[in-house]
């Protein structure tokens, strides 16, 4: 199993659930480049007795695919009744009926991903990196101590890539940090007429965590005495900023990531991503990149089911229309969450629902009983979420949203 799988998958697994162990061997095993296991670049290079870090070679979801097919020849797995996964799994999921022997693999189904990563995603990802680049402790990658501030600065960005806009409005709003919706003020007490110097400095560098101490005052400029207030011109005082709980959220987070992640790791992932295009070193001589993308998707197994999440805007339901316009007999459903991306790890209930339909559908043949009787059990517990995800921050309660 790979790490945090439970964190992830956990609430559509159990007796009458889509990953039932009781009628499917289930495999799940982690990508190269993650710091929870297989190599990555926190992978110790024997040759030096240090870990790789920006050393470690670019691999590809395809490089993930064939070394899971590995493992599973060493199990003694001779055929996948059904290949299930989201977001970057989802890019597995369509390259595993591409990267084995046809048959091999006998149903898919892709959840929120792509058939080749856009340039929106693509940006996405180069924007995280430069955040971690621009660090002074990265050091090329060969650092002694976690770029914190970088790869904090990193998460940040790419959880804003997670949720929605409308998800973000309606859980924090303009709400300040530990204050309830209905309570308390907006900002902090108005600042006097002429605010301390420091005070000013203080507010511009709020929440840069490398920030010096202020210079002294007699290095800097006098400042002007302020003008005695005439009745025809009012001087207005100048509100301190006010922290709010949406830029707390966003600290805690980036905080609690780096103290779980690797920066060069991170790095890693992000151009793996990138690298993701089922048509690649497939394409035909002479042939439209869009075509070949068609014809190569049109080779996967038919009737897959394609999930995608209508406010997704990092895998939009456009990308999923297209993996599933070119399948053959594929079906496709967009849950109308309002939780972005990270709604698929977060609408368990409906995804656990299609999934079900489409694995009865497929696979009768393990929803018999001896006396050949269909049988349908539920689900012996709830789809709550009960952990935090590795990439998104798929966390139902506001608490820990």
């Amino acid at each position: 199993m790979a790490q945090k799988w439970m964190d992830r998958w956990g609430p559509l697994m159990g007796r009458g659930k889509a990953f039932d162990p009781h009628r499917f061997f289930i495999f799940c095993a982690n990508v190269m480049g993650s710091p929870y296991g297989s190599a990555s670049p926190v992978t110790i290079n024997p040759d030096t007795g240090k870990p790789y870090g920006p050393d470690f070679p670019l691999t590809t979801i395809r490089d993930d695919v064939r070394l899971h097919k590995l493992v599973l020849d060493q199990l003694g797995v001779r055929s996948v009744a059904v290949a299930i996964g989201g977001s970057m799994g989802g890019m597995a999921i369509l390259e595993w009926p591409l990267c084995t022997p046809p048959g091999y693999v006998r149903h898919i189904i892709p959840i929120a991903t792509s058939a080749r990563h856009s340039a929106w995603c693509i940006s996405w990802g180069e924007a995280q990196r430069q955040s971690i680049y621009s660090d002074p402790t990265y050091e090329d990658g060969y650092y002694v101590s976690q770029p914190a501030s970088g790869l904090a600065a990193a998460r940040m960005a790419a959880l804003l890539t997670y949720r929605s806009r409308d998800s973000f409005e309606s859980r924090f709003g303009r709400k300040p940090q530990n204050l309830p919706v209905d309570q308390g003020i907006l900002t902090p007490p108005l600042s006097p007429l002429v605010p301390h110097e420091d005070d000013a400095f203080n507010v511009h560098n709020d929440g840069h965590k490398k920030a010096k101490p202020r210079p002294p005052n007699a290095d800097a400029p006098a400042s002007p005495a302020p003008s005695t207030p005439s009745s025809s011109r009012a001087i207005s005082p100048a509100p301190r900023q006010a922290i709010f709980s949406a830029q707390s959220y966003l600290r805690y987070q980036g905080d609690k990531f780096t103290a779980r992640f690797d920066a060069n790791c991170y790095i890693h992932i992000t151009r793996k991503l990138d690298t993701h295009d089922l048509a690649h070193g497939r394409q035909l001589l002479g042939e439209r990149e869009d075509v070949a993308l068609g014809r190569v998707l049109s080779t996967l197994p038919p009737r897959a089911l394609v999930i995608g999440i209508q406010t997704d805007g990092l895998f939009t339901p456009s990308e999923q229309r297209e993996i599933a316009e070119h399948i053959p007999d594929a079906e496709l459903i967009i849950i109308p969450s309002p939780e972005g991306h990270d709604g698929f790890l977060l609408e368990f209930e409906l995804i656990n629902g299609h999934i079900m339909r489409s694995l009865r559908r497929e696979f009768p043949e393990y929803f018999k009983l001896e006396d050949g009787a269909d049988v349908e059990e539920q689900p012996t517990e709830g789809f709550d979420v009960k952990k935090t995800s590795m990439f998104g921050e798929a966390e139902a309660d506001i608490t820990r949203w």
